[in-house]
């Protein structure tokens, strides 16, 4: 069963929440946090990017750039800008974007659940990234950013959260992407205890994101805890996570529907943009032409990876059809999270860069679940969960 607790968080100052708050060290590039921190002085990418205060080109993992991510955040701690509850709480973190509310319960987690799959994970992770993290939560003494886990939804923990809501929030701020953010303070002895029993019944969390900061935060504390917020199912999105293919393995284009129209019914649609109505079809994007790809029922596989939409399109198109083999190491493929828009596939396509897009039905929390409940892992960039976690507004030191 889930132990997962209270901690005393070091979090902004209320007034200077909106500025420090920001968005994960890993969704933009140094150049792109450069320009945030320009136009945010207080970023809290001045320390989880900390190369941005070194020159450009500067090696981002030099020892020296940890110790300034170090170096800011005590500053930070110094000028009050950043201070620590003096009491343990669970916290209440709610993200609005584009009207769509969804709410958490920041908590530390055990990393002995971790290792004994209590929380459990659908992807692999990668040691160069876990590194960068380590050495980033070794230099700190803290881990900055919160890992987004997801759990099926509780009566009781939902009621508790519900009341709080009800009542002036901690932080409320809608930063300049359009999300909004909430945040309230746990502060009921009962509320607390009542939380930490419901958790201690469930038997299966699964991370959603934040696959390397979780492993990287157990292997500094193995037997420690690590800072998650934990959302019921029933208020996540999952967004479509989609390809594009530089060329066509050199096919001609009526070949390669040949090819596919083996395994798919192949419908044309025309040039303006269209989404897959349905798990099983996929849109597809060449020539300046749109077409829905329906896989044919014998095609349909029950099984928890091999019939997601994202594991057809790899084993039916990628590989056999366009020698795509390994999505991770291939350079003849990019992906493009779903807050980009069918458009951005469009653009891609039409500015000759790449020959093809593939637009998938986004993957289900439930797809995710049963993944993850049978040991196994999706392909690469099977989800894109939006709106982001802001790092900096909850920091968990060791």
């Amino acid at each position: 069963m889930a132990d997962v607790r209270p901690f005393k968080a070091l979090r902004p100052a209320r007034d200077k929440a909106e500025h420090i708050a920001a968005l994960p060290y890993d969704v933009m590039n140094t150049e792109e946090a450069r320009k945030e921190i320009e136009r945010e002085p207080l970023s809290f990418l001045r320390i989880d990017r900390p190369e941005t205060s070194f020159p450009e080109g500067y090696d981002m993992y030099a020892p020296e750039v940890y110790d300034k991510a170090k170096e800011i955040f005590e500053e930070m701690i110094a000028s009050g800008d950043l201070r620590e509850d003096t009491d343990s709480h669970y916290y209440i973190y709610e993200l609005i974007m584009d009207g769509r509310s969804q709410t958490g319960i920041v908590a530390v987690c055990s990393s002995l659940d971790y290792r004994s799959s209590v929380i459990k994970k659908h992807e692999n992770t990668l040691a160069a990234k876990e590194q960068d993290r380590i050495r980033h939560i070794t230099a700190l003494s803290a881990q900055t950013g919160p890992i987004f886990l997801s759990y099926r939804r509780n009566n009781v923990i939902e009621g508790i959260v519900a009341q709080y809501k009800k009542e002036q929030p901690e932080y409320d701020f809608t930063a300049d992407d359009g999300i909004t953010h909430r945040v309230w303070i746990i502060d009921d002895a009962n509320d607390t205890a009542a939380i930490k029993d419901c958790f201690s019944r469930i038997d299966s969390i699964y991370i959603a994101d934040g696959h390397h900061r979780c492993a990287s935060a157990v292997k500094v504390s193995p037997e420690g805890f690590f800072m998650s917020v934990l959302f019921p199912d029933t208020e996540l999105k999952i967004l479509d996570y989609n390809r594009v293919v530089k060329d066509l393995n050199g096919l001609s284009e009526s070949r390669f529907f040949d090819r596919l129209r083996k395994k798919f019914v192949i419908k044309e649609c025309g040039s303006l943009p269209v989404h897959p109505w349905k798990k099983g079809e996929i849109t597809m994007y060449i020539g300046g032409t749109w077409y829905r790809l329906m896989v044919k029922d014998e095609f349909v596989v029950n099984d928890p990876v091999e019939g997601l939409d994202v594991s057809i399109l790899q084993n039916e198109v990628l590989s056999p059809i366009l020698n795509i083999e390994d999505p991770k190491t291939d350079d003849r493929i990019s992906f493009v999270g779903g807050i980009r828009g069918l458009e951005e596939l469009a653009r891609l396509v039409d500015s000759t860069e790449y020959e093809v897009a593939f637009a998938m039905y986004p993957t289900s929390i439930q797809e995710l679940f049963a993944v993850a409940d049978a040991g196994r892992l999706m392909p690469p960039k099977s989800t894109w969960f939006e709106p982001k976690l802001r790092s900096g507004l909850f920091i968990h030191r060791f």
